[in-house]
């Protein structure tokens, strides 16, 4: 059951319906999330500031879902999984590699790194030992890149904390939380 109820183009005050209207005109739909973030016009405005800087990160699409991905997946939120998953498709991710976004597999490759280290940042709370930190360094992993990757886990976390506090209704494709192993 829905905590906090989404609120409609209809009820939100101009400057909202119009930051809605904007979302619906550049993807196409206005998400739950993004209409439940409305009835605070700080909270939807802040999450679309951030998601716009991050998207001149120097990560690809392909790497900013796969923190995402394992950010949603730590945190256990089945509307980012979901939302995430379809847009990780999007951005090239085939099924096996959204699969090793969540579940954070270590390897050598500069994809795993970044969801090893996503999952140890969220799962740390930020406290990732520095022997660890240069593992991933290792694995291809800069400095600029360890601090993109915290960015984007501070804009998922808020909109995984925020789904799972307010129950969104999922309006993608629903993907089942549990991993098989």
């Amino acid at each position: 059951m829905t905590y906090i109820n989404s609120l409609s183009i209809e009820q939100a005050d101009p400057t909202t319906a119009a930051t809605l209207n904007a979302v619906k005109a550049q993807i196409g739909m206005i998400p739950n999330l993004f209409s439940t973030l409305a009835k605070s016009p700080t909270a939807l405005n802040s999450l679309l500031g951030l998601n716009q800087t991050i998207g001149t990160s120097a990560l690809s699409a392909s790497e900013r879902e796969i923190i995402a991905l394992a950010t949603s997946q730590a945190n256990s939120c089945q509307y980012c999984v979901s939302a995430h998953s379809l847009l990780g498709k999007n951005a090239g991710l085939n099924a096996e590699q959204l699969i090793n976004a969540r579940s954070a597999k270590a390897g050598n490759d500069r994809a795993s790194a970044i969801a090893s280290f996503t999952k140890a940042l969220v799962e740390q709370r930020g406290h990732v030992a520095p022997e660890v930190l240069d593992q991933f360094k290792a694995n291809g992993l800069s400095e600029a890149d360890l601090l993109e990757i915290i960015a984007n886990v501070v804009a998922t976390t808020f909109t995984n904390y925020t789904n799972n506090v307010a129950r969104t209704v999922i309006d993608f494709p629903v993907v089942a939380l549990e991993l098989n192993s």
